[in-house]
């Protein structure tokens, strides 16, 4: 597993809650960092993403309430989600694109296993 994601859980409305994606040690260097989710019966959708120099882009139903962040050195990043909504319940899978200390000329695309988000009282 190249990207390992954690932290979801059962969140009420309102309320917030932090995912984050550890990326493998056999990875070289990370570009862009993604979180995507997938609500049961739809599409996977992009939520946000982050270039390696912080520039971030969301999802217009997510833009005021989530935050994607990075830490370059640790090879991590985070999904904060404040004020979460019904609707933001789904599998949430982090992405990445990368190379591979073993492959180091070409580039790579990562997913995560994807955690479960669900926002119900």
């Amino acid at each position: 597993v190249q990207l390992q994601a954690s932290g979801g859980g059962l969140v009420q409305p309102g309320g917030s809650l932090s995912i984050s994606c550890a990326a493998s040690t056999n990875i070289a260097i990370l570009y862009d960092m993604a979180w995507y989710r997938q609500a049961p019966g739809k599409q996977r959708e992009l939520v946000a993403n982050i270039t390696r120099d912080g520039t971030a882009v969301y999802d217009d139903s997510v833009k005021g309430r989530f935050t994607i962040s990075r830490d370059n050195a640790n090879k991590m990043s985070y999904l904060h989600m404040n004020d979460l909504k019904p609707e933001d319940t789904a599998i949430y899978y982090c992405n990445a694109q990368g190379t591979p200390y073993s492959d180091p000329i070409y580039l790579y695309e990562y997913w995560g296993q994807g955690t479960l988000v669900t926002v119900s009282s």
